[in-house]
């Protein structure tokens, strides 16, 4: 019979983007293992319906939302409801430092989406705290400067994506000098097999249509354009000190295997799994250890087949331009991302077409000086020049 832990020897987490999708699924697996997770800071944007939920759930100390107007509307609902005790209310950057920074959180979810979380994640990593990365933009952005706060402090930064906690977990199969490569999985997306000159006529419906995950909006476009794999690509990078050359994608349309690592010897070690992100999750929270799960499993009844196609680049030119900001390096890869993020949000908000995302950033690729970076006050200036 399993001991309940010790008050002592529960983990404490701070949670950056606590109502997104993968800030709510963080939350389902603390609740799944109470004995072994508490919760003390969460950070928001401009959800406060669900963050009040989440705020009725967990005894915290801090949480923090968009701006001051919705700091103000917060604190009147949770004076309505009677809630006690009551926690500290920030916003804004300085909101995301405190939660992301809070002394007695253990581990930090970075899973805010955009480079706002980008500063708080950053400062987490070099107080020493434990991140578990969901956020693409931060090791896209400032890999470098992030992986050498995490080592300067001794930390290890545990990868959330389903693609890179496969990557992870099959690394622990072999030595960094064994690995020939990684190979990284991708669905295809909607468009998959769709004729090349009906994708200028891409509807956002159709982009938002994603066949096997359900995600936020913004990655879902990028899985649309496989921008998405093209950060990966750069994640892996820096995650687990390959060189570009060493990174493959490859077209996986079940998305069972999320990603492989082939071996010097020819070995490739895959790792399989349903298409539930509390399944990585909870991998990255538990890290070292496994610990059993109620709440997900593969359904090997369904599993018929598993399909691999090489990754077009005329289909997906975004892959191409991810590939050859990462070749670049210096500040092309914290562009990519900025021109990446707007040139998106047009799209959904239907003021440009699908074709046009790879063309806005290839522009603004093109007017992006390759500057090394130095502290991450030159990658925020980077990312606003970029938009």
């Amino acid at each position: 019979m399993l001991q309940r832990k010790s008050k002592d020897t529960v983990k404490q987490l701070a949670i950056l983007g606590s109502t997104g999708s993968i800030g709510r699924q963080c939350l389902s697996v603390v609740e799944a293992l109470p004995e072994r997770f508490g919760v003390v800071a969460l950070a928001a944007g401009a959800n406060l319906e669900e963050l009040l939920g989440q705020i009725e759930r967990h005894h915290l100390e801090v949480v923090s939302v968009g701006d001051a107007q919705r700091a103000d509307e917060l604190s009147r609902l949770l004076r309505q409801k009677g809630i006690s005790p009551f926690p500290e209310i920030h916003h804004g950057r300085e909101g995301m430092l405190a939660v992301g920074t809070h002394p007695k959180a253990d581990i930090v979810v970075s899973a805010a989406v955009g480079v706002v979380g980008l500063v708080a994640t950053y400062e987490a990593a070099k107080v020493g705290k434990t991140v578990a990365l969901s956020n693409k933009e931060v090791l896209v952005a400032a890999g470098e400067l992030v992986m050498a706060a995490a080592r300067k402090a001794g930390r290890e930064l545990l990868p959330v994506d389903s693609e890179h906690n496969a990557v992870h977990q099959c690394l622990r199969g072999g030595t960094h000098r064994e690995v020939r490569r990684l190979v990284l999985t991708a669905s295809g997306g909607p468009f998959r097999k769709t004729p090349l000159a009906a994708l200028a006529n891409v509807t956002t419906e159709q982009a938002l249509a994603h066949p096997n995950w359900r995600m936020g909006n913004r990655i879902t476009i990028d899985s649309a354009t496989m921008m998405n794999k093209g950060f990966e690509i750069i994640e892996a990078r820096w995650l687990f000190g390959m060189r570009p050359e060493q990174i493959d994608v490859v077209v996986h349309p079940q998305s069972t295997i999320h990603s492989m690592v082939e071996f010097v010897d020819g070995s490739v070690l895959a790792q399989l799994g349903p298409t539930d992100m509390r399944m990585p999750i909870q991998y990255a929270l538990t890290y070292p250890e496994r610990v059993a799960s109620n709440q997900v499993a593969l359904d090997w009844s369904k599993l018929r087949r598993l399909d691999f196609e090489k990754a077009s680049m005329r289909r997906f030119p975004c892959l191409r331009l991810a590939r050859e900001a990462l070749q670049k390096g210096g500040a092309l890869p914290c562009a990519l991302n900025a021109a990446d993020e707007v040139a998106v949000a047009a799209f959904l908000e239907r003021r440009h077409p699908f074709l046009g995302i790879p063309e806005v950033i290839e522009r603004v690729l093109g007017r992006t000086p390759c500057v090394r970076f130095e502290k991450i006050e030159d990658v925020v200036t980077a990312d606003a020049e970029a938009r």
